[in-house]
């Protein structure tokens, strides 16, 4: 029963995180000061071909998990030592975490409103933007820390830099960086390439780069170990 208890608690925990993250990176998006770079890629597409975010981020994610699949797939021939069946399993996996996800990231997309587009009032001030944008790179990481935390199926972008960071034997840190970059170059590209302006890139890309590690850091310093103690983790 003990056991039962603390895998709902895990689960739970989990699924908190979740949201927390579908929210910071929504928020994030309705600032107009740029998106997290995870999503940069996804937000221009979303202006491009004027639909929702959730729909490319799941595009997006979709791929992410393709290419996870083909990297599993190379490693264990050149290299062996997988479980590959069960490694595949839990790649296949993310594509209906990443349903329900970026669904999640849709309605909040639709009940937060775009601050800048409301022009004469309070919320589209720099500084009421400036504001939200620190909520959302807080809520962007303590939904990261929550739902890394309980060791479950990983959201695909996480999913994609432990793949890569395994196939070149790069500290994840790093691959995350490089990775990061790749998906901010494409964003910029694919906006002067399509509307002639810069597109999901701007202070709000920077502070997520820079500080939601930070926000994990902290976070994970105050809450990891009473958190892996209650989901049976520790």
């Amino acid at each position: 029963m003990k056991m039962k208890k603390e895998y709902v608690y895990r689960f739970l925990i989990y699924i908190v995180g979740l949201l927390f993250l579908a929210f910071g990176l929504t928020l994030n998006t309705t600032t107009g000061l740029g998106v997290s770079a995870i999503i940069s890629v996804s937000n221009a597409l979303s202006e491009i071909l004027s639909v929702q975010i959730g729909d490319t981020t799941l595009a997006l994610y979709s791929f992410f998990i393709l290419v996870e699949i083909v990297i599993h797939i190379y490693i264990s021939k050149t290299r062996g030592g997988l479980d590959l069946k069960k490694i595949i399993v839990f790649d296949i996996l993310q594509l209906p975490l990443s349903i329900v996800f970026t669904r999640v990231m849709n309605i909040f997309s639709s009940a937060l409103p775009m601050l800048a587009e409301l022009e004469g009032s309070l919320y589209s001030t720099f500084a009421f933007r400036f504001i939200a944008l620190i909520i959302a790179v807080i809520f962007t990481g303590i939904g990261a820390a929550m739902s890394l935390d309980m060791r479950l199926i990983p959201n695909p972008g996480d999913g994609l830099v432990q793949s890569c960071s395994d196939l070149f034997n790069k500290e994840v840190g790093l691959m995350k960086n490089i990775i990061d970059l790749i998906n901010i170059s494409i964003a910029v590209i694919l906006g002067y390439a399509a509307l002639g302006r810069l597109v999901s890139v701007g202070i709000g890309t920077v502070a997520a780069v820079l500080f939601v590690g930070r926000v994990i850091s902290i976070f994970n310093r105050l809450t990891l170990k009473r958190l892996k103690k209650i989901s049976g983790l520790l």
